[in-house]
């Protein structure tokens, strides 16, 4: 399945429908009168947050949308039908921006959320409305007013609880592909993945989703490589697992390019809670990996995990880590809504 995690799209409101201008005449029915109806509302543009997404593929193929207008007015004071509203559907996680693509509009995580984006154009009114003591036959009508329009931007940002960042070719997708159903594409060269992939994770009956995203170079916040566009998929995680290839000559170089980039890169990253392991423990000497592991402890300011995803070394360990990690960002956040919702005995 092929994945898009950005799209620019087009909407419109329906129109109102226009009032009509109409006269009861009906035999042996002594005074008549106005009886034009009022137009129908436009439709409206509605965005909804569905379970059964994780790309915004459809908005490849298609990106205008349009709300249905509503109907005229007719006599007989009957009033114009609704236009039938559109609704856009798109997966957890998704932003919704205003054309500047900075906007924040509206931000969708759970299933079953909906937001108005905008309203359809009233319908006219009919001349029954304009009726009065001193306008008896009136003979005019509004046209209905015009719907709103816009453009959006559809940004997407995986729901995940843990993500993987590093170097391309440091193991990610096989310590994800090993812990999870996950099947990523896995080959011996840079960039192998192209898009982010998702796996669940169970670890001592905890589970948890873990989000792999394609590498990152030096230079990726400026463009450098695939860039760091798909670093918005692990900004809803609640601690990053950074790999580093233990056959690299120099593994803390490696690790101060990622953090570089992390930093860049902003939007609270830099902040969020870190596990380091030096990846590919089965392909070094003993005595090489104890060294590189006191530089890149010397680096990172905390002692790496040492993971072999082939042999298994040091996964169970990470794992327990990374879940301690999701389950007191899952209590806090179970705290705060309490808060929030006020407690009751």
């Amino acid at each position: 399945m092929q994945f898009l995690d950005q799209a620019k799209v087009y909407v419109r409101a329906g129109d109102g429908g226009n009032g009509a201008v109409g006269f009861r005449r009906e035999k042996f029915v002594e005074f008549g009168g106005p009886d034009g109806g009022n137009g129908g509302r436009g439709g409206d543009v509605i965005v909804e947050c569905v379970a059964n997404l994780n790309t915004l593929l459809d908005y490849r193929y298609q990106q205008h949308f349009k709300a249905k207008k509503g109907g005229h007015g007719m006599g007989q004071n009957r009033t114009g039908a609704k236009g039938a509203d559109v609704v856009l559907k798109v997966p957890p996680g998704t932003q919704i921006l205003d054309e500047d693509n900075e906007t924040l509009i509206a931000d969708l995580t759970t299933p079953g959320e909906r937001i108005v984006l905008l309203r359809g154009g009233n319908g006219g009114f009919g001349n029954a409305h304009f009726k009065s003591s001193t306008n008896q036959a009136p003979r005019r009508a509004n046209p209905g007013q015009q719907g709103e329009e816009m453009h959006i931007w559809l940004r997407l940002k995986l729901i995940a609880d843990a993500g993987i960042i590093g170097l391309p070719n440091a193991g990610k997708s096989t310590f994800l592909s090993v812990v999870s159903a996950a099947k990523p594409k896995i080959a011996d060269y840079p960039f192998t993945t192209l898009h982010p992939n998702l796996g669940v994770v169970r670890i001592d009956g905890f589970d948890f989703v873990l989000a792999d995203i394609p590498g990152l170079i030096e230079g990726a916040h400026e463009g450098a490589g695939i860039g760091d566009r798909f670093l918005g998929h692990v900004e809803r995680t609640a601690v990053l697992l950074h790999l580093v290839d233990a056959t690299l000559d120099d593994p803390a170089e490696a690790y101060a390019i990622i953090r570089g980039e992390v930093e860049a890169y902003g939007a609270g990253l830099e902040d969020k809670p870190e596990i380091v392991a030096l990846s590919k423990a089965d392909a070094v000497p003993e005595d090489e990996l104890k060294k590189k592991a006191r530089a890149l402890k010397k680096a990172a300011g905390a002692a790496p995990f040492i993971v072999s995803a082939a042999s298994g070394e040091g996964v169970p360990e990470v794992l327990r880590a990374l879940a301690a990690q999701v389950k007191t960002l899952r209590g806090r956040a179970k705290t705060e809504t309490i808060r929030a919702a006020g407690w009751r005995p």
